[in-house]
């Protein structure tokens, strides 16, 4: 991947705490992080493997993207680093941070999809990111982002008990207050407005982490990353194998819908991937490899289709 003309902070504010070396090794650690994640996911999967397709961006900068497709376990699911740069932030990040505007900027992270075949195995998604926008003269302004959320068709509490347990234990070191902050921001990011519902059963969203000073901030992502399959691999394990029907089947397309919409409606990640000029097929790795919309659809409340309405909403699921 193109690497030649990332802005250089050590080039603006060689005085700043972050510098060059910290950019360098968020980077190491991410590229860690890829691997790790395709390799563990391939040995649970125990069918399928990870096609890497390196690319480089016109603008600036480039990835790797690892798809794995008809595994055993996985129907679709990608795990995509990317390291970008320009001379300008796009408009989906200096809408909310006007103070962002005029600045160049470096961005990477790695963003994982997971599509399991069996509609009692949940999909899931994480992503762990690092920004920093430079201005000649002034202090770049960096910070971290990240999180990871589950997405059942059919809900199992002890699942997402486990997940948000897992959650909670990543919080704890630095603070008592740091899971229930961002699990509430996870239910408040990841909420379909026109469906009145959240997108499955949450997790952990942060974004704009700079205040704890780079080490501590880059620790907790660390800590987010690294959690990811301690939280997904047990469940995995536990429901790859249970037997399922074509009604199940084509529940699990209808839920998907669901996360088609969100993806392209309110994701802003994809916004910034698109509006930067990246790499479409990257950036929709997201989407499932099938889905479906029906109208008006609309199960008995009893039936163990309706049963989800209930879950899809802010819950406390470490006091059930």
């Amino acid at each position: 991947m193109n690497t030649e003309n990332a802005p250089d902070v050590n080039d603006i504010q060689a005085h700043d705490t972050v510098t060059q070396d910290h950019i360098n090794k968020v980077k190491n650690y991410l590229l860690s992080l890829q691997d790790n994640i395709c390799q563990t996911l391939s040995l649970v999967d125990g069918g399928g493997s990870f096609i890497e397709d390196s690319w480089d961006r016109e603008e600036g900068g480039g990835g790797r993207s690892r798809v794995l497709k008809d595994g055993n376990v996985i129907e679709q699911g990608g795990v995509n680093f990317s390291h970008v740069f320009g001379a300008q932030m796009p408009a989906s990040a200096t809408a909310a941070r006007p103070e962002l505007a005029g600045r160049s900027f470096q961005a990477m992270g790695v963003s994982l999809v997971i599509h399991p075949k069996n509609p009692f195995v949940p999909t899931s998604h994480a992503n762990v990111r690092f920004f920093i926008a430079v201005k000649e003269g002034e202090a770049p302004i960096w910070w971290f982002g990240g999180g990871f959320d589950l997405t059942p068709s059919y809900v199992f509490t002890e699942d997402a008990k486990h997940w948000h347990q897992v959650a909670n234990d990543i919080c704890a070191p630095f603070g008592e207050d740091v899971y229930p902050t961002y699990k509430k921001w996870c239910d408040d990011y990841f909420y379909l407005k026109h469906r009145n519902e959240t997108r499955g059963v949450g997790g952990l969203f942060f974004d704009d982490l700079n205040q704890w000073g780079f080490e501590k901030s880059f620790a907790f992502m660390q800590s987010v990353g690294n959690g990811y399959l301690d939280a997904y691999v047990p469940i995995v394990e536990k429901r790859k194998s249970s037997s399922f029907s074509e009604r199940e089947r084509q529940f699990q397309l209808y839920r998907r819908g669901r996360y088609v919409e969100f993806n392209l409606v309110y994701d802003r990640g994809t916004l910034f991937g698109l509006q930067t000029g990246g790499r479409t097929e990257s950036i929709l790795m997201s989407m499932p490899p099938l889905t479906r919309w029906e109208y008006n659809y609309q199960p008995s409340p009893e039936s163990p289709e309706g049963k989800i309405q209930q879950y899809l909403q802010a819950i406390d699921w470490l006091a059930l």
